[in-house]
């Protein structure tokens, strides 16, 4: 990060559960990444990556801040967006804090209520990020933005609505100390060595989507899932073994994501290879195929298969 927060000169170690809240692309998945200093979370230009709520933890001098990264809400009724709509309502009930991240380029809107509403009971444990600071004419759609949080928030005092560019790292370390300023005293949930709870298969079905999703146009990225079908560890632990289908909806879907001359599912494979090395020491070997699960999308047992609160 860009500098670290102040040292804390008391003995008060404090422990919190934050529950990340924006509409897509407000920058979520990014100021979680930069808080975390891993790839904890999907960054991706396409509008609702993230479909589970997904934990990075921060630890610092202050304490530990177990931040849970929610899918963007947004109006839909179609039913795989209204199960990650209630993904994101569960993780509001019990958390300890609440940081809402608003994207300063976009005119808030009747959407951008619908988010505020979901705010407002936990408008005393909230901290507000004005994220994309850093972009041209900035200062003006802030103050856009500032105007339209007095008016739907009077609740939140000015020095928790803070501006931040997750993607530059700048002002990320205010947003971390308004979040400790509010956040009960309390010894930390995880070892200081964690920076997420994630297992081993939702990592790599993460890391391959995220891979795939980046590489894909118009619908495809929002119809993909990954399946993971097998994991071993081999020579005496030194590789990691792995077979995993990119699951679409349709036949022609199929034929996109494998690529002419299995060009695009070779070049997923390959960057998924490489992000995977970097966070595991085991050489990785990894079979990757594109298989068809006829609309998914509308299937209740596969949608709570994938998406869990």
């Amino acid at each position: 990060m860009e500098n670290k927060i102040q040292e804390n000169t008391t003995d008060v170690i404090k422990t919190a559960v934050v529950t990340i809240i924006g509409r897509p692309s407000a920058g979520k998945s990014t100021f979680l990444n930069t808080a975390c200093q891993e790839p904890v979370s999907i960054v991706s230009p396409i509008p609702q990556t993230t479909r589970n709520a997904i934990k990075g933890i921060v630890n610092t001098s202050y304490g530990q801040l177990v931040f849970i990264d929610t899918p963007g809400y947004h109006d839909s009724e179609k039913k795989f967006n209204l199960k990650l709509k209630a993904v994101t309502e569960e993780q509001m009930s019990g958390t300890d804090c609440v940081l809402y991240i608003i994207d300063c380029t976009r005119v808030p809107g009747e959407e951008e209520l619908h988010t505020v509403e979901l705010v407002k009971a936990s408008a005393s444990k909230t901290v507000i990020a004005i994220n994309k600071s850093d972009i041209a004419g900035a200062s003006s759609k802030i103050q856009t933005v500032r105007k339209f949080l007095k008016e739907a928030l009077p609740e939140i005092p000015e020095n928790r609505i803070l501006e931040m560019s997750a993607e530059k790292d700048t002002g990320i370390n205010e947003v971390l100390k308004a979040l400790y300023d509010i956040s009960p005293v309390g010894e930390p949930l995880y070892s200081e060595e964690l920076y997420t709870d994630q297992d081993l298969t939702f990592r790599i079905c993460e890391v391959i989507r995220g891979e795939a999703i980046n590489r894909l146009k118009d619908e495809i990225p929002h119809a993909v899932y990954v399946e993971v079908a097998d994991v071993e560890h081999r020579n005496e632990g030194k590789k990691l073994w792995i077979r995993a289908f990119l699951c679409v909806e349709r036949d022609s879907q199929k034929g996109i994501v494998i690529g002419k001359g299995a060009s695009m599912i070779k070049e997923i494979r390959t960057a998924a290879i490489k992000k995977l090395s970097e966070i595991y020491i085991q050489k990785i070997d990894l079979d990757l195929q594109v298989k068809v699960d006829k609309n998914w999308r509308q299937h209740d047992y596969t949608i709570n298969r994938l998406v869990n609160n």
